[in-house]
C-alpha cells in the first residue's frame, strides 16, 4: 500500500455520550449516542479488549495488520528502528456529549514499571467546535495537594471537590492544550477536539461514580489505587504555568499552522493547513482530517484523493511526498520525531 487511503468512521462504544458533532463533521444522518470518539487510522485496542477500537481499511484489513506486514512502507525505515511497526501516535475526534470524568494518564516510566509497555498516554486536544453557553476544560491542579487528600476524594467521589480543585479554562475553535502525562483534566461538554495521544487506552479515573459500574477494576487498569494513583500529577500548575500548555490558534494562517510547539515533539505533531495555495509535504506517516472546504491531494508515486469536509485519511510514507490544494483546513497529525528529524 503506497497510496493514501480515506477511512470510514471508527466508533467503538464508551462510558459516555456524544457523537452529534463527529456525525454533523462526517455528514451523516444519525449519531450515536454513546458514539463520542471517533479512532481515526488507529492501531490501538480500547483497554483490555482484543479488536475493540482498530480501525479497519476499505476492503475489511485491519489497519494494524496492514502496517505489520509491510512497517518500512508505512511508516519509514527511520521510525520503524525506534518504534518497529508500531506508528506511536493515536488520533481521535471527540465529541463530549456532557462532562467527561476527572482522570488522568500514567508517564512513560510509570507504563514500563506497572503496565509493561513502553507508552504511556501524553495527549493534547486541538478544538475544533464548541457548543453551549460555557465550554471550558479543566487542567491540572490549581495548588499541590498531597497524596492523602487525593485518595480521600476518589475514595469517597466528592465530584465538586475534584473539580473545584482543577483549573477551568475556557476554549473555542482553535485553541489547543497540550496534556502531559499524569496531569489530572476533565474535558467540558459541547467541547468537539481532534486528539492526539500516545498509542495506549492507560486511563486512571479520580471521578467514577456515574461512569463505571462498582467494582469495575479498568477504572484503575487493575493495579488497584493505591498504585494507580501514584501516576497523578499532584503539584500546582498555577497561571503562569498553565500558559505554556494552552495555545490560542484561530487568528493564524499560512499554508502550516503548529498547534503545538516543542513541547510536543517527542510525543507527537500537529499543524493546521491551510490551502489558500497548494501546499506540499515530505514523505512521512501522517493522519489528516478535513475541517472545511473541498480540494485534492497528490502523491509522488501516484496516489490521488479529492477530498471533502468531514474526510479523514491515512498517509503512508511510502507514498512520497504529496501535494494538497483548493479551499481545505485540515489539521495534519504526525508521530513524534525520530533521530532529530521533523520529516
Amino acid at each position: 500500500m503506497v497510496k493514501p487511503v480515506l477511512l470510514e468512521a471508527n466508533q467503538p462504544e464508551r462510558f459516555y455520550r456524544g457523537g452529534a458533532a463527529i456525525a454533523e463533521l462526517r455528514g451523516a444522518v444519525n449519531a450515536a449516542e454513546w458514539g463520542p470518539e471517533d479512532w481515526v487510522a488507529s492501531t490501538t485496542t480500547l483497554f483490555g479488549q482484543h479488536t475493540a477500537g482498530l480501525a479497519a481499511l476499505p476492503g475489511g484489513e485491519l489497519l494494524r495488520s496492514a502496517i505489520e506486514a509491510a512497517p518500512e512502507a508505512w511508516l519509514g525505515a527511520g521510525h520503524v528502528a525506534e518504534f518497529g511497526a508500531n506508528p506511536a501516535l493515536l488520533v481521535k475526534l471527540l465529541d463530549a456529549g456532557q462532562r467527561l470524568p476527572v482522570h488522568c494518564h500514567p508517564s512513560d516510566s510509570f507504563a514500563a514499571s506497572h503496565l509493561d509497555c513502553r507508552f504511556g498516554k501524553t495527549e493534547a486536544w486541538v478544538v475544533v467546535g464548541t457548543t453551549g453557553a460555557n465550554p471550558v476544560v479543566y487542567v491540572g491542579f490549581r495548588e499541590g495537594v498531597d497524596e492523602a487528600t487525593v485518595a480521600a476524594w476518589v475514595a469517597s467521589q466528592d465530584t465538586s471537590i475534584m473539580l473545584h480543585a482543577l483549573n477551568e479554562v475556557p476554549v473555542k475553535a482553535g485553541d489547543t492544550v497540550f496534556v502531559p502525562a499524569g496531569l489530572p483534566h476533565a474535558i467540558g461538554a459541547g467541547v468537539f477536539i481532534v486528539e492526539l495521544q500516545q498509542p495506549t487506552d492507560f486511563s486512571v479515573l479520580l471521578e467514577w461514580t456515574g461512569f463505571a459500574e462498582e467494582g469495575d477494576s479498568s477504572v484503575h487498569l487493575g493495579l488497584g489505587f493505591e498504585a494507580a494513583l501514584g501516576c497523578v500529577d499532584r503539584s500546582g500548575w498555577g497561571a503562569a504555568r498553565l500558559d505554556g500548555l494552552v495555545r490560542h490558534t484561530a487568528d493564524q494562517r499560512g499554508p502550516s499552522v503548529d498547534l503545538l510547539g516543542e513541547q510536543s515533539l517527542e510525543f507527537f505533531r500537529a499543524d493546521r493547513v491551510h490551502t489558500e495555495s497548494p501546499v506540499e509535504f515530505d514523505p512521512g506517516f501522517a493522519v489528516l482530517v478535513a475541517l472545511e472546504g473541498s480540494g485534492g491531494l497528490s502523491t509522488q508515486a501516484g496516489g490521488s484523493l479529492e477530498l471533502v469536509r468531514g474526510n479523514t485519511v491515512v498517509l503512508p510514507h511510502a507514498a512520497g511526498s504529496c501535494r494538497v490544494d483548493g479551499d481545505l483546513v485540515l489539521v495534519r497529525c504526525r508521530p513524534p520525531i525520530v533521530g532529530g528529524s521533523t520529516s
